[in-house]
């Protein structure tokens, strides 16, 4: 296929935490505000004044430091993050809200407020831990709204005198939600027999919404979207189609393998994926704008942290009605070494949707960065041959 027009753009973004865009935006004068988790609702970090960073560590390398502080035995996403506060990569925010969604994260922000690795020389920094509900249910949105006044408005206000108003949410979620929409009518093309864009531009396009402020990649969207519309696909198909889902993916290089080894992405239900986190927020007049949002986020949400019975059914439903959507041959069911809440929930779920809706799963645990791992090329590739086999028997899903 002719290369998209701002793929290199979208992929140098992606290159390093402070990405173009985010110098630009804040040499217009706006707030760097800088989160760890899909838990914490995104538009309230883009107000007006304002735009959102979700912190990731490109091109990771040793994690000695973050090691030290944390030990071998915690997952890589929070110690890559440490060990890049360490070095100073993430000095460009202006504050970091994270949240309670696992404790290992928690424990990596509040080593960089304990080693003063962020904000020495801005005096209104500051660092916001949230608690958020396990269940999803009238309390659990109490809790929720009551977490997200103190402990994002509030500081927001105080410190940078950021519109908080309901008005102000409203503005943010339109935003928010114009970017949603191109993102899924982007990913639908994702359903064709023959896709005009890969799963490897397509996450390089999604993750560039979630580390560059929004309102300076829009245009860039719609272009390609216009541009997708008359794309002309490849002939070549692949050999099978996989839905990816689990645990926090923001190396482009993990999706890129799997598609090397002849499996096309075809559905994204991962942190920093599109599903559900590029879902559109429907806000009504008859109730303030801070309540739906954050129904929104906790009746949507997908993360293992979540444990009502309706929740832990739904997720796998999900990823079921995800594979029969986007015709699907199996599922990859991955997680970050160590992730402790992905770590229960893959082996429970890569085993009913083997069992109870018959897919073929091939379920692994990765490095936060995945390079050129032989060892995972080769059991991608084997799992490409046995849906081969099965569909080449009558087996096949």
């Amino acid at each position: 296929m002719k290369d998209l027009k701002h793929l290199i753009y979208f992929e140098h973004l992606l290159q390093d935490a402070e990405n173009q865009l985010i110098k630009e935006a804040r040499h217009d004068g706006k707030i760097c505000v800088a989160y760890t988790c899909e838990n914490i609702p995104e538009p309230l970090l883009n107000l007006p004044g304002a735009f959102s960073a979700r912190l990731r560590a490109p091109r990771t390398g040793s994690m000695e430091m973050s090691t030290y502080y944390m030990t071998s035995f915690l997952c890589e996403y929070s110690r890559a993050l440490l060990e890049r506060a360490i070095e100073g990569g993430f000095n460009f925010a202006d504050c970091i809200i994270t949240p309670d969604g696992c404790t290992m994260m928690n424990r990596a922000v509040e080593n960089m407020e304990l080693l003063k690795t962020m904000g020495k020389d801005k005096p209104k920094f500051f660092f916001q831990y949230m608690e958020i509900p396990m269940k999803a249910d009238d309390n659990g949105l109490n809790l929720y709204v009551l977490q997200c006044k103190n402990h994002i408005l509030k500081p927001l206000s105080e410190n940078y005198g950021l519109d908080v108003s309901d008005a102000a949410i409203r503005k943010a979620v339109a935003e928010h939600n114009e970017v949603c929409r191109l993102i899924r009518e982007i990913g639908d093309f994702r359903k064709e027999e023959r896709p005009r864009i890969t799963g490897y531009e397509f996450h390089i396009i999604t993750l560039a919404t979630y580390v560059a402020p929004k309102y300076l990649i829009v245009d860039k969207l719609r272009e390609t979207l216009e541009e997708l519309k008359t794309r002309e696909p490849e002939e070549k198909a692949y050999r099978a189609r996989v839905v990816v889902t689990g645990s926090e993916i923001d190396d482009v290089d993990y999706i890129k393998l799997v598609e090397d080894c002849g499996a096309y992405v075809c559905a994204d239900r991962f942190c920093l994926g599109s599903i559900p986190g590029r879902n559109p927020i429907e806000l009504k007049d008859d109730e303030d704008a801070l309540t739906q949002v954050c129904r929104h986020y906790m009746y949507s949400c997908q993360c293992p942290r979540m444990m009502n019975m309706e929740k832990m059914l739904g997720r796998r439903a999900l990823v079921n009605q995800l594979a029969k959507d986007y015709k699907a041959d199996g599922i990859i069911y991955e997680q970050i070494k160590f992730c402790d809440p992905w770590a229960y929930e893959r082996m429970l779920g890569s085993h009913i949707l083997h069992d109870d809706y018959g897919y073929p799963v091939l379920s692994v645990d990765r490095p936060y960065c995945i390079g050129t791992s032989g060892q995972m090329r080769t059991r991608i590739q084997a799992f490409v041959e046995s849906i081969e086999i099965k569909n080449i028997q009558g087996g096949g899903k």
